[in-house]
């Protein structure tokens, strides 16, 4: 079935939970959020969270990291 990740088609099985999807775009589970059809889905519903044809999916992935201190 079809569905919109990050704004790009991709195909992917029927009843496909957003664990699995996470794992076929080979991302760390720990590192993103998901948001399905606009609506941010908590981390204790993604297993039975399924996909359906035509849903929209974003995941944003968390980066560490920020800037140095700068001497004055």
């Amino acid at each position: 079935m079809r569905v919109q990740v990050n704004g790009e088609p991709r195909e992917v099985d029927d009843d496909t939970s957003l664990p699995q999807l996470v794992a076929i775009l080979n991302l760390k589970a720990e590192q993103v959020a998901i948001e399905l059809n606009r609506q941010v889905v908590r981390r204790t519903a993604w297993e039975t969270t399924v996909l359906h044809p035509d849903d929209t999916v974003e995941i944003v992935h968390f980066v560490g990291g920020g800037a140095l201190p700068q001497s004055i």
